[in-house]
């Protein structure tokens, strides 16, 4: 079946002229300046013009650079109401807040991953719940009654990283930071906020994202170049 996703690329609105790294997974970082660390084996990536609102890349992993077109504006997608029933694993729930809110699902498994472990009955020191972490006055703003409900739970979580992509022009980066910190923090910095806690946290879900999709990548390759190999093999004559 054919599926629709947001793309989710880095973005950040600039005055200044800018490009884009483009990763060997097919995500772009939007960024204003770059340069090689001492080590040889990282690129730092200035997502604004702040000496602190930076992220770091394996070198290896961009492809190459180019300059970076405008910024379209954010049209918010329409995101259907949830269903009174529906499915019970968690590939099913997030499959369908996916479809609901056009994110990719692996993204939706690396937010998982570093909010709660998949824990549906996790609770954090500052009384986030569930899998995606809802605060209890998030989780009322966005209809979930029942924290510990997966279902329930991830299809807030998603539809709340869906309105902070669209809030903060698709720049994962800040929506995840302000998944993270809250919305005020990334706009009073205009951009990730200088919050240990939550670079990490971003650069955390932004490297399992990309690992997982370095990953495809190289299994498509792979995949062609088999499927390439079997084409071009020389038929073997029948035996009589």
């Amino acid at each position: 079946m054919f599926r629709r996703f947001i793309t989710v690329i880095l973005l950040v609105g600039s005055a200044f002229a800018a490009d884009n790294a483009l990763l060997r997974n097919g995500s772009t970082i939007r960024h204003e300046r770059r340069e090689v660390l001492a080590d040889g084996t990282t690129t730092r990536l200035f997502i604004s013009s702040a000496n602190d609102d930076f992220i770091d890349i394996h070198t290896a992993d961009i492809a190459g650079y180019e300059a970076a077109p405008d910024l379209p504006a954010a049209v918010a997608a329409p995101i259907p109401a949830t269903p009174t029933s529906g499915p019970q694993t968690l590939a099913e729930i997030v499959r369908e807040a996916s479809d609901k809110t056009l994110l990719d699902e692996d993204l939706l498994y690396s937010v998982i991953k570093a909010e709660s472990a998949s824990n549906p009955k996790a609770v954090s020191r500052k009384g986030a719940q569930g899998l995606m972490q809802l605060m209890p006055q998030t989780a009322k703003k966005l209809g979930v009654d029942n924290a510990f409900d997966p279902r329930a739970n991830v299809n807030g979580g998603s539809q709340y990283l869906h309105d902070m992509l669209v809030r903060f022009n698709f720049d994962l980066a800040k929506a995840l930071a302000a998944y993270n910190a809250g919305p005020e923090a990334v706009a009073k910095y205009k951009g990730v906020p200088p919050y240990r806690e939550t670079r990490l946290y971003v650069a955390r879900i932004i490297k399992d994202y990309n690992r997982k999709k370095l990953a495809q990548a190289a299994e498509r390759r792979a995949a062609t170049k088999s499927a390439s190999a079997q084409t071009s093999r020389p038929a073997q004559p029948s035996k009589s």
